[in-house]
């Protein structure tokens, strides 16, 4: 892989297992393996030597395992001195305990939100009655803790034609992201998969009719387990596919307003 070629954004799945059950989800917990911590430390050094900047710690739940991803994000910030550390988290495992040790080498918090009505994210597996509640409150811990709030929401079936734009401009993230929920082969096509996801898929004419009611409050491989400079020379990345989906924005919380309401949402 040429060296103007090498991803400079790494989402970095380091657990499968979830202690929820997304009736979409395409990463089912297949393995519940989790890698020694000198080994995940040696291939996150590779690929920060390869040309990565930015870290985005997902799963499964990430806050299933607190003291590897606590060692993970402080390695990244303190001795790999990455721009930017993120987190994608459903929310429930968050606590303040854990940010006031870790937050300060955070600097973004990204919740799932994939709807407002709890009776909903119960439908869809990922309620548990306060997750809601629960995403207001990561809201207020990042704005103690200096850390950019961020929203990621699937728009399927059951919350396509929700308008969350009120609860959105309440929550006021510095960025909101959605998904339309699709099958992935192998893992959610079928009820021979742990998810069936073909009774929350939406037609595209329905997910461009949930992004027109909310477009006003939003701006839109091979392991590398093994040996990462291997691995990097096999990996497909899509540079224009990935800057056109905004993969580059301001991605650090080097700023003050981190810990501030964010007027002008980005996407």
């Amino acid at each position: 892989m040429r060296a103007n070629k090498c991803p400079i954004s790494v989402k970095y799945h380091f657990t499968r297992r979830c202690n929820k059950a997304c009736g979409f989800c395409f990463h089912t917990e297949s393995s519940s393996h989790i890698e020694l911590m000198t080994n995940i430390k040696r291939r996150l050094a590779l690929l920060q030597a390869a040309g990565m900047r930015k870290i985005n710690f997902a799963g499964g739940e990430p806050f299933l395992y607190p003291v590897q991803l606590g060692q993970m994000v402080d390695y990244c910030k303190e001795v790999l001195s990455l721009e930017s550390v993120s987190i994608v988290t459903n929310g429930s495992k968050v606590t303040r305990r854990f940010l006031a040790r870790h937050g300060r080498n955070i600097d973004i918090l990204a919740v799932s939100c994939d709807s407002f009505n709890e009776s909903i994210d119960i439908a869809i597996g990922r309620g548990s009655g306060n997750q809601v509640t629960k995403l207001y409150e990561i809201r207020d811990l990042c704005r103690e803790y200096g850390i950019k709030f961020k929203i990621n929401t699937v728009v399927c079936r059951l919350n396509f034609q929700e308008d969350m734009n009120q609860q959105v401009a309440e929550l006021q993230p510095f960025r909101w992201k959605w998904f339309q929920v699709l099958l992935v082969d192998g893992e959610n096509e079928s009820e021979q998969r742990l998810r069936d996801a073909r009774k929350f898929l939406i037609r595209d004419e329905e997910f461009a009719q949930f992004c027109d009611v909310h477009r006003h409050g939003r701006a839109p491989s091979s392991s590398i387990l093994e040996v990462v400079q291997k691995a990097l020379e096999c990996v497909y990345w899509d540079e224009k596919s990935f800057i056109s989906k905004g993969g580059l924005y301001d991605w650090s919380r080097d700023q003050k307003s981190c810990s501030e309401p964010h007027k002008d949402l980005q996407w």
